[in-house]
C-alpha cells in the first residue's frame, strides 16, 4: 500500500502502546462482512441459503465475516436480503438502543449502511429519516434503502443546520457518523492517504462540532445520540467529545470506545454514547396524505386489487407518482428525495408499479414467479424468461422467495421490468 503520512505515524507512534501491531495491521487484507436484512429474512433462515461460509462479528448479531472476493454480486444481494458494511462500520449503530415505534435520525446518512442497520431495529415501526447533504450520494441512499425494502425511512437532502431549524426536539435516537479524516479507513481506501493533513484533520473537527450542535438540538430531552467517526485522530474523536459535554451539561458520556485494526477484525472506529437530561419530546403536525385527482386513486385501487393481496394505506401523490406515507409522517419544509413507499407512477390511465413496491413485497402479497439461480441471474441482466402460459399481467421475479423486481407475463413469456439503471 501507499506510504502512510509521516505526521500520522509519528502521533500514532506516541499514542499506542503496540505501535509495531498496529503497522503489522496494514500488512493484512481488509476484513469483509456483510449484514443480513432481518427486515427479510430471520439470521438463521438467510444461514440455510447463504452463498457464503458465515462467521459472527461480535458487536451486531445480524452481521457476518465472509471471505468472498466480491459478496455484493449475488442473487441474494441484489434481492436486498444483506448489505455489504465493513465490520467495524456496524458497531455504532447497537449502541443507540433502538427501540420499536420511535423517531430515528441518521444524520449523516449514504451510503445507508448504518441508516439500513437502525431500519432492522425498528421492524417497519415509528420512522426513521435518513439524511444526505450531497444529492448525488442522497440518491445512492435511496437506491439502498430500497433495495433493503425499508417501508417507515424519509430521505432529506438537506444542510444539519436547515434539519436543526425544523425539528427541534422531535427525535428519541439520533446517529452522527460524521465525514472525517478518514484514518481509520487507510487499508480499505488507499486513495484517502494522500488526501490526509493535519489541515484536513483540523477542518473535519470543526465541521463535526456545528453537526453535533445541530443534533443536541433535535434529539429530545431523555434522548440517546451515538457520535462515530472512521478516524484515530483525537481532535475528531475524543476532544471533540469532550468539547460537546462542555458546551451543553444537559448531556453526559455513557460509553466511548476506539476500534483499533491490530485489536480487533476490522478498520479503525470511534463511537461515544451520549444522553440528554431533562427537556421535552416536541411533536410535530402529521402530513395529510393527499392526492389532488381523486381519479388516480381508483386507478391505483384497481390496480391494486388485480395484483396485490396486501392494501397500502396514507396515499399521496407527488406529480404523476404515488407514495404509501409512513404512519408518522410529520409535515416538513426540508427537501424530501423519499418518504415511505414509492408505489408507482401514472401513465395516462394507467399504474406502472415502482422496484421501490416489488422489494417491499413479501411472499403471498403478489403473484411471485421463483427462479432459479441462473434464471434469476438472467433477469438481472434485463432478459426476458419463460413463464407458465397461463399467468398474465405483473409478477414478482422472485429468488428464494424473496423479490427481485418485477415482470410482466404474457403468451408464457414475462417481460423484465427491473430499471435499467440496476441491470448487470
Amino acid at each position: 500500500m501507499n506510504d502512510l503520512p509521516k505526521e500520522f505515524l509519528s502521533r500514532m507512534k506516541s499514542s499506542l502502546s503496540d505501535f509495531d501491531g498496529f503497522l503489522k495491521s496494514y500488512t493484512l487484507p481488509p476484513e469483509k462482512a456483510i449484514r443480513i436484512n432481518t427486515l427479510k429474512i430471520a439470521v438463521e433462515d438467510f444461514k440455510k441459503i447463504s452463498p457464503f461460509d458465515l462467521e459472527p462479528v461480535p458487536w451486531e448479531s445480524s452481521a457476518f465475516y465472509v471471505s468472498a472476493e466480491s459478496p455484493g454480486k449475488t442473487v441474494h444481494h441484489a434481492a436486498g436480503l444483506y448489505y455489504v458494511q465493513e465490520p467495524s462500520a456496524a458497531v455504532a449503530a447497537p449502541k443507540l438502543a433502538v427501540e420499536r415505534g420511535e423517531r430515528v435520525l441518521d444524520l449523516c446518512s449514504a451510503p445507508g449502511g448504518k441508516g439500513t442497520q437502525l431500519a432492522q431495529y425498528l421492524g417497519g415501526e415509528g420512522v426513521i429519516f435518513l439524511n444526505e447533504i450531497n444529492f448525488s450520494r442522497a440518491k445512492i441512499l435511496c437506491s439502498n434503502v430500497e433495495r433493503m425494502g425499508v417501508k417507515n425511512a424519509v430521505i432529506t437532502c438537506a444542510p444539519p443546520q436547515t434539519m436543526s431549524e425544523c425539528f427541534e426536539g422531535y427525535f428519541d435516537k439520533i446517529l452522527v457518523d460524521a465525514p472525517c479524516s478518514g484514518e481509520g479507513m487507510f487499508k480499505k481506501e488507499e486513495a484517502a492517504i494522500p488526501e490526509w493533513s493535519l489541515e484536513n484533520v483540523n477542518l473535519c473537527a470543526a465541521r463535526q462540532k456545528d453537526i453535533l450542535a445541530c443534533a443536541h438540538k433535535m434529539l429530545k430531552g431523555g434522548g440517546r445520540m451515538v457520535y462515530s467517526t472512521c478516524t484515530f485522530a483525537p481532535e475528531e474523536d475524543e476532544r471533540q467529545v469532550e468539547s460537546f459535554l462542555y458546551l451543553h451539561p444537559d448531556c453526559r458520556l455513557i460509553e466511548m470506545q476506539k476500534l483499533l485494526p491490530h485489536e480487533i477484525r476490522g478498520e479503525g472506529h470511534f463511537f461515544a454514547v451520549i444522553e440528554k437530561d431533562g427537556g421535552i419530546r416536541r411533536d410535530l403536525p402529521l402530513l395529510a396524505p393527499f392526492v389532488k385527482d381523486k381519479k388516480l386513486i381508483s386507478i391505483y385501487r384497481e390496480w391494486e386489487s388485480c395484483t396485490l393481496s396486501t392494501r397500502y394505506c396514507n396515499l399521496h401523490a407527488v406529480g404523476d407518482t404515488l407514495y404509501s406515507l409512513p404512519d408518522e409522517m410529520p409535515e416538513i419544509s426540508v427537501q424530501t428525495l423519499r418518504a415511505g413507499v414509492r408505489l408507482g407512477e401514472f401513465a395516462k390511465d394507467r399504474f406502472i408499479p415502482s422496484h421501490s413496491l416489488a422489494m417491499c413485497l413479501k411472499k403471498g402479497e403478489a403473484g411471485f414467479i421463483e427462479l432459479d439461480e441462473q434464471t434469476a441471474i438472467k433477469y438481472l441482466r434485463g432478459q426476458t424468461f419463460d413463464c407458465d402460459n397461463a399467468l398474465k399481467g405483473w409478477h414478482i421475479a422472485a429468488f428464494c422467495g424473496f423479490p427481485l423486481g418485477w415482470c410482466k407475463a404474457s403468451g408464457g413469456v414475462a417481460k423484465n421490468h427491473l430499471p435499467k439503471g440496476l441491470r448487470i
